[in-house]
């Protein structure tokens, strides 16, 4: 999971930066004059050729420009637990490819230069801040491979749009992610000129407990980036973020207690079944959801902070984040956060548009919920 300074945020809403310079038409082709990936490195790649892609998230970002996201890659990370068995296994029923489809390591694991020499991809993508090494880089540009370095994760506001540009330019889908970033930018800047009127005094604490129940300790949460970019941006402030300087860490259950927030968000998916923690999506009924969130809800500590007793607990799926789908969680935490505020914003309507207009297998199921009164 990640948080954005100000002026970031700013640039972004004044214009999205490309990551590329202007293309042009030869013989009917995209050709880039230059791509820059977000390392700032320019990528040496031939666009339209396969990619191996070190994280399954992005596969979910590529369904959204491209019709059959699976014929563009030449390996995968098989991190099944990013994007959930259930949407594994809907992309499987309509891309059998990808349950053959040769693997690379994720990038919570070391990079295998062989294992993406043996997929042979024209151009491996890679996650900002993980990744191959400079001797690494070297040795498949001796090869022939590109390298691009994009990020859905650490700096959502600044880098998703950029990422998305530069998959669409690698897949010659440059036209789809340009529609897809201008919708996504016009949702987010309805949302920021709401918030840009609210007094400093009137943003109220959140305390977004990541992964939460998945351990007995407490307690994960996002600091200076990633989700709790999304929290400042609707004008929440994140507790993590006063003393967490990274995109995400642990925070003391008695520090929690202390700041004793105005809401409190759990976040949670698939992953967390076992576990008894937050559930969602349609291999979940809403009672199950209901049941892993009212469990960590009710967790010493938890139980007594404002939010627990104000009625004020949500559950996020993480199959909602760390791709440009997050405008549908961005959504919805702006009507936690400020209800009055935002009691329009419809977050099920807007992922029913992004089904129907943009990706590639739809998403089913409810990903997010409110904890019901007992």
């Amino acid at each position: 999971m990640s948080i954005s300074r100000p002026d970031r945020r700013l640039v972004f809403l004044g214009g999205v930066a490309t990551c590329l310079t202007a293309c042009r038409r030869t013989e009917g082709a995209r050709t880039p004059a230059r791509l820059t990936d977000l390392s700032g490195r320019p990528v040496k790649a031939a666009p339209g050729g396969k990619l191996a892609i070190d994280d399954g998230r992005y596969l979910i970002a590529l369904a959204l420009i491209h019709p059959d996201p699976v014929s563009a890659l030449a390996a995968w990370s098989g991190d099944v637990n990013r994007i959930g068995a259930d949407m594994y296994k809907a992309y499987v029923g309509k891309f059998p490819a990808l349950a053959s489809l040769p693997k690379v390591p994720p990038s919570n694991e070391a990079f295998n230069v062989e294992a993406v020499l043996g997929a042979r991809p024209s151009t491996a993508v890679v996650s900002l801040g993980n990744g191959p090494t400079e001797a690494q880089i070297a040795q498949l540009d001796a090869a022939g491979v590109g390298v691009a370095f994009i990020d859905f994760f650490s700096h959502p506001f600044e880098n998703q749009p950029k990422s998305l540009t530069l998959l669409g330019a690698l897949t010659g889908r440059t036209e789809q992610a340009a529609a897809f970033n201008e919708f996504r930018k016009a949702k987010l800047d309805a949302i920021a000129a709401r918030v840009a009127q609210i007094p400093t005094d009137h943003r109220p604490t959140v305390f977004l407990e990541a992964h939460a129940g998945l351990s007995p300790d407490c307690c994960n949460s996002p600091g200076s980036g990633n989700v709790g970019d999304y929290i400042k941006f609707v004008g929440g402030r994140n507790i993590g973020a006063d003393v967490l300087k990274q995109p995400f860490g642990k925070l003391n259950l008695e520090y929690v207690i202390e700041r004793d927030p105005d809401v409190y968000i759990a976040t949670g998916g698939p992953h967390l079944a076992k576990a008894g923690g937050f559930v969602a999506g349609p291999d979940f009924t809403p009672e199950q959801g209901q049941a892993g969130l009212r469990k960590v809800a009710s967790r010493r500590g938890i139980a007594t902070l404002k939010a627990v007793r104000e009625g004020r607990v949500h559950g996020l799926s993480h199959q909602l984040i760390n791709s440009p789908i997050d405008v549908v969680a961005i959504e919805a935490l702006a009507r936690w956060i400020h209800p009055e505020l935002f009691s329009d914003l419809d977050p099920a309507k807007t992922l029913a548009e992004i089904n129907n207009r943009f990706l590639a297998v739809p998403y089913a199921g409810a990903y997010w919920a409110d904890l019901a009164k007992a």
